[in-house]
């Protein structure tokens, strides 16, 4: 191996440190604000999938921006609905240059059944139709309190036991100190994605739902391969180099012979990613998103946190001063 060819990653791990802290810091402020200032403590706005109730979709005949969401949330406390969360779903999909735009109006109320639910469902439109002449009710949905608190429970089961899973099998394969580096490099992962939807949730009102988990344990899968493949590397130089490199060394020669194959695998991935989320319609954007942000963040921690936390650890072993 040749030094000139080397990408000295390990040399520069606490500017890969800073990075990190300049990436998850504006996330985690903005999760524990919300988790202070929201009725239920969680950092983010959940869907109906979550926190069961039921939403009302209208068609509004027309662009409707941000700001009418607090006139629109008072003109439906006022006919008694009791705390509306409204969202507006903006249509921005490929259309002929003649057809008229319209936005969608989501109202998510409280679980209604029963003879009550005619009765909100009337109120509801009667305002969506004072406010939006062309409105016209395009869906219904009801989710029981019950069954939204246990599908957000089975959700945080899900993520825990892949996280586990690949705990015991990167012990398994490589060593724990390389499994534990790529369970941080995973949490790096997961906080960033939560924390920019955080944010996202907090100043633009988007809501998660059960695609967004469905995202994390994808950006779980996508992120432990790129690792696994520079740990990879990084076990066959070392029966190779040990005696001639330092464990430094290796790291670097082994993050620069996989590291374009970690970004072409990357860049074809969110090429078609970005194709989805300008093209693929409003149902599908939040998921997409999450995986955009999921993936880039963990080809950047597959190589500059992962390998650098191992390296750090064997460091500190062999620093570690030995009692007689």
């Amino acid at each position: 191996m040749e030094n000139k060819k080397i990408i000295h990653v390990v040399k520069y791990k606490w500017l890969w440190a800073l990075v990190s802290f300049f990436l998850l810091t504006p996330g985690i402020v903005v999760m524990i604000i919300a988790a202070i200032n929201n009725p239920n403590h969680i950092p983010f706005n959940v869907g109906i999938d979550y926190t069961g109730g039921t939403v009302f979709q209208y068609t509004s005949g027309t662009t409707i921006d941000n700001t009418a969401i607090s006139t629109l949330r008072s003109a439906l406390e006022k006919t008694g609905i009791d705390k509306p969360s409204i969202q507006i779903i903006n249509m921005n999909s490929v259309e002929e240059s003649n057809a008229k735009a319209q936005d969608i109006i989501a109202v998510r109320t409280k679980f209604v059944e029963g003879a009550d639910d005619k009765g909100i469902e009337n109120k509801v439109t009667s305002v969506i139709k004072e406010q939006y002449k062309g409105a016209e009710l395009i869906s219904t949905t009801s989710v029981g309190p019950t069954l939204g608190k246990e599908l957000f429970k089975n959700s945080l089961v899900a993520v825990i036991l892949a996280c586990l899973g690949i705990v015991a099998y990167l012990s398994f394969r490589f060593q724990f100190d390389f499994a534990l580096a790529a369970i941080i490099a995973l949490i790096h992962d997961i906080t960033f994605v939560v924390g920019v939807f955080a944010i996202l949730s907090m100043f633009f009102n988007v809501q998660i739902d059960g695609l967004f988990i469905t995202a994390i344990l994808t950006i779980i899968g996508f992120s432990v391969n790129d690792t696994v493949v520079i740990f990879d590397r990084i076990r066959e130089n070392i029966r190779y180099y040990s005696k001639k490199m330092t464990f430094g060394e290796i790291v670097d020669a082994s993050i620069t012979q996989t590291i374009a194959r970690s970004i072409n695998t990357s860049l074809t991935t969110l090429l078609t990613l970005f194709a989805l989320f300008l093209f693929g319609g409003v149902t599908t954007r939040d998921f997409v998103l999450a995986m955009i942000l999921g993936i880039t963040v963990g080809t950047y921690s597959s190589i500059f946190i992962a390998s650098m936390l191992v390296d750090w650890w064997r460091e500190r072993k062999t620093k570690k001063p030995r009692h007689a």
